[in-house]
């Protein structure tokens, strides 16, 4: 199977991650998470790697989850602690995400080592916790960003950043009405460190990469605990958790109210036919929480 993240080191001491799922521009599917995550891993781990770059394939950066997506992580080795994935009720959908929103998320934003997002084209929802994770953001001017999710009648994509990236002001606003901001505005919110043309992105992002790598390595992971820590201090952490919760509570609401995890009114009318009416039953994950179950067993006694 084609895997939906490549990996590259284009120059010692740099590694560049790209999403690489074009004909989906990039919409990010359990797949793809779990693979991003790996290459994550990957860099981290690699000594002589001092400074990843997390960019797009195709006509965009990544237009967020994507909602057509009918793979579980029952079928990929755990990462996070949380557990429960097969459990019925609302305890399976937060162990979903859990897992491979909010503990991913966590994991990549921790990484030590500095990471920049090149981005490009949209960036839509998820896609904006995949830019935001990441320390420095290098926006080409074709750069739109947009957190639609308010019209499905959810509170914000999972990585709730929205007041520190935006503002609170601003980010009531852009919430409220889902409206896309450009990356000229993005700069002067300060979400964005540079704006550069289109065709040349990969080519500042690279020389903005090699100016950091020439840093000592120690200098570089204590700098980036050190700010890391601050934005803790002012309570991000707590913030961003306790927006989860509030997240899961839309979730729980759509599901008892329209049977799925959204508004449906609120789903965009290319995905209108094509989205399930239902969301897998509470029978399908036991079922599916047994079989993981017996292949662990398996395996096991193997």
């Amino acid at each position: 199977m084609t895997s939906s993240v490549r990996y590259e080191i284009p120059e010692p001491g740099i590694c560049v991650i790209t999403l690489a799922r074009p004909d989906k521009r990039n919409a990010q599917d359990v797949r793809m998470t779990y693979e991003l995550n790996e290459a994550f891993d990957r860099a981290a781990r690699d000594d002589t790697v001092k400074v990843i770059v997390l960019a797009g394939d195709g006509p965009h950066f990544s237009a967020g989850h994507d909602l057509k997506d009918v793979v579980w992580h029952e079928e990929f080795d755990q990462v996070g602690t949380w557990g429960g994935f097969g459990e019925p009720g609302a305890e399976g959908w937060v162990a979903r995400e859990e897992e491979i929103y909010l503990e991913m998320c966590a994991r990549w934003r921790a990484i030590p080592k500095p990471t920049i997002a090149a981005v490009h084209g949209r960036t839509i929802g998820g896609g904006l916790m995949l830019a935001w994770v990441c320390d420095l953001i290098v926006a080409a001017d074709d750069a739109t960003f947009a957190d639609p999710v308010v019209s499905m009648g959810i509170c914000g994509v999972e990585w709730f950043v929205h007041p520190w990236e935006l503002g609170p002001r601003k980010a009531k606003e852009l919430l409220y009405t889902a409206d896309s901001w450009t990356a000229d505005e993005a700069y002067r919110l300060g979400m964005v460190n540079h704006v550069v043309p289109r065709d040349g992105l990969t080519g500042f992002t690279l020389a903005l990469a090699r100016k950091i790598a020439a840093k000592p390595m120690f200098g570089l992971r204590l700098t980036k605990q050190a700010v890391n820590q601050a934005v803790d201090a002012q309570g991000q952490p707590t913030a961003i958790r306790s927006a989860f919760t509030l997240h899961q509570l839309a979730h729980t609401h759509n599901l008892e109210r329209y049977g799925i995890c959204l508004d449906p009114s609120g789903i965009p009318p290319a995905l209108q036919e094509s989205f399930p009416s239902t969301e897998p039953d509470d029978e399908l994950r036991v079922k599916r929480r047994a079989a993981r179950a017996a292949t662990s067993d398996g395996k096991a006694k193997s």
